[in-house]
């Protein structure tokens, strides 16, 4: 029972039905979008304003009543209430105009705004009351924004450097390790060397995951041989394979080159790999080719198919959300959910899209499309 993407970069399973198919999240506010706002109209006015209009019925009403008792013949009333109205109502009019005016462009600028701080260079101080007062809050929150956001940027800057320094100190203990393993070789000595591998995969996720969440730019796009990335990953997650018993092997054409940052493709490849292992994997097939070459939409897919348990349907959307481990993941009881959320993470950093397919029972395939677009080695290269 085999899948495969179709023309819509879908995955179709048996008899041409669609699989399920997840990829990379986009991420979505939770705000409120400003169509729920209000919406400052005539009616909304009206509305607002029913407290003076009642005051202007009841004073229409007074002179009615007043002015005949006091002698006022019937057309002076008539003209006394027609001058009122029409006062009131330019008054209201000219009031609706230059207020209408400042909400309407406010209502408009809220749907394409980003950030909150350059809210109040977008528009002009209105000339009103209770715009002034709207404006001097939006400034003095666009400015509290501005504070609180420096100050988490450099928390998160100075626990990132935290993070790298301790991963760092962290890799020298282990290498030494490993080393001194190496010089006495014994049963022992190769199961302590498994685990040492699982320790040091898991500190080279925090390092990653810590530069995923950096805006300073940790990479350099960079023409990197798709064949050695594929094979490197696969050699740094030997004894884990070999104790999965789970076999690579590789349809990559040796001259193809990709356009990559090559420490990332790597540790990518490798969560892929690993993932497909711990799932009961036996056969890790990895095959690229290129599609639409020489063209504005040129670029190379890799697909890394694995034999092992599948996916549930269900949990297959979610596959790239941080922390998500699914049904599967919970049975095995090791997930952290952070793979292929790294993963995710750092494609969209690099250009890359990525994609994942899988039917439970017959096995998973994830989908690299790296564009050939030279640009991107132009501003993103060393």
């Amino acid at each position: 029972m085999s899948k495969r993407i179709n023309r819509n970069g879908a995955a179709e399973g048996p008899a041409g039905t669609e699989a399920p198919m997840a990829a990379a999240p986009v991420p979505e506010s939770a705000q409120p979008s400003p169509d729920d706002f209000p919406v400052f109209t005539p009616a909304s006015y009206v509305r607002d304003n029913v407290a003076g209009l009642a005051a202007l019925a009841l004073c229409l009403a007074s002179i009615v009543i007043v002015l005949p008792a006091l002698g006022v013949n019937p057309a002076g009333t008539l003209l006394t209430a027609d001058i009122l109205t029409l006062v009131a109502l330019a008054a209201g009019f000219l009031d609706y105009r230059r207020k209408a005016a400042f909400y309407q462009e406010l209502h408009g600028l809220l749907a394409q705004l980003r950030q909150a701080c350059v809210l109040p260079s977008l528009i002009p101080e209105p000339s009103f009351l209770e715009g002034r007062i709207a404006f001097c809050t939006a400034a003095r929150l666009g400015q509290l924004s501005s504070e609180e956001t420096a100050l988490l940027r450099d928390d998160a800057a100075a626990y990132r450097r935290y993070i790298e320094l301790w991963i760092h100190e962290t890799k020298t203990p282990i290498a030494a390790i490993k080393l001194m393993l190496a010089n006495e070789p014994s049963p022992l000595s190769a199961k302590v060397a498994r685990e040492l591998e699982r320790v040091e995969a898991q500190v080279d996720q925090a390092l990653y995951y810590a530069r995923s969440t950096s805006v300073e730019r940790d990479y350099a796009i960079r023409e990197v041989n798709l064949a050695a990335a594929a094979r490197e990953a696969c050699k740094r997650n030997t004894r884990f394979l070999i104790e999965r018993g789970a076999l690579p092997a590789f349809d990559i054409p040796e001259d193809l080159t990709v356009l990559a940052d090559e420490p990332w493709l790597v540790f990518m490849l490798g969560q892929v790999v690993t993932n497909a292992a711990k799932y009961g994997a036996t056969r890790i097939q990895f095959a690229a080719r290129e599609e639409e070459p020489g063209t504005s939409r040129g670029r190379t897919v890799l697909e890394v198919r694995d034999d092992g348990c599948g996916i549930p349907a269900a949990d297959v959307p979610r596959v790239f959300e941080r922390g998500f481990t699914g049904q599967v993941g919970r049975a095995a009881g090791s997930a952290t959910g952070m793979g292929l959320y790294l993963v995710a993470s750092l494609c969209a950093s690099m250009g890359l899209h990525v994609g994942l397919a899988s039917e439970e029972g017959v096995g998973t395939r994830v989908i690299l499309t790296f564009p050939h677009d030279r640009t991107r080695k132009d501003l993103f290269g060393a």
